[in-house]
Parts: structure tokens; C-alpha cells; sequence
């Protein structure tokens, strides 16, 4: 899966860059019976959600023609925690 999940890194790594979004951390996970793909995004100043929904909407089509995953999964796209600042 690691490996998967590089790919997955490398294909959607671009796109983002183009709107000054950096990749945190890509997971796959198990919680309860569903599977989730994680990604957790980073931005300076942080990431909203209509950055959110924008990042998720370009994932989505490579994902899809990717096509690495064989387990049906959830993708599931958020801004990496900022804590207090």
C-alpha cells in the first residue's frame, strides 16, 4: 500500500502546487467497515473549506483514472491541524 500511496503523492502533487497547496500526509485506514484515503493538505495562513472542496475536486478525477485502490474507500480530504496560534 505504501506504494500506492506514493503514486497517488506523485499524480495529484502538481495540481496542488499549482494553488499553493502542500501535501501533509496521504493515509489509507480502516475505521470500523469502511475504508478511508486521507489526505491532509497544508497551506500557509491555512486552508478553508472552499479550498477544501476545490483541492478534493481536483483529486478526484486522477483518482478515478488511476485507479490504484481496489477496496471501495471513502476520500476523505482536510486541512492539517493548526492547533492554537
Amino acid at each position: 500500500m505504501e506504494r500506492v500511496l506514493e503514486t497517488i503523492r506523485k499524480n495529484i502533487e502538481g495540481v496542488l502546487t499549482e494553488k499553493d497547496i502542500n501535501i501533509d500526509s496521504i493515509t489509507f485506514v480502516k475505521e470500523g467497515s469502511y475504508h478511508f484515503l486521507r489526505i491532509v493538505l497544508d497551506k500557509v495562513n491555512g486552508i478553508d473549506l472552499d479550498t477544501i472542496v476545490m483541492a478534493t475536486n481536483l483529486i478526484n478525477p486522477i483518482l478515478d483514472e488511476l485507479d490504484l485502490i481496489e477496496e471501495e474507500y471513502i476520500l476523505d480530504v482536510l486541512s492539517k491541524e493548526r492547533g492554537n496560534e
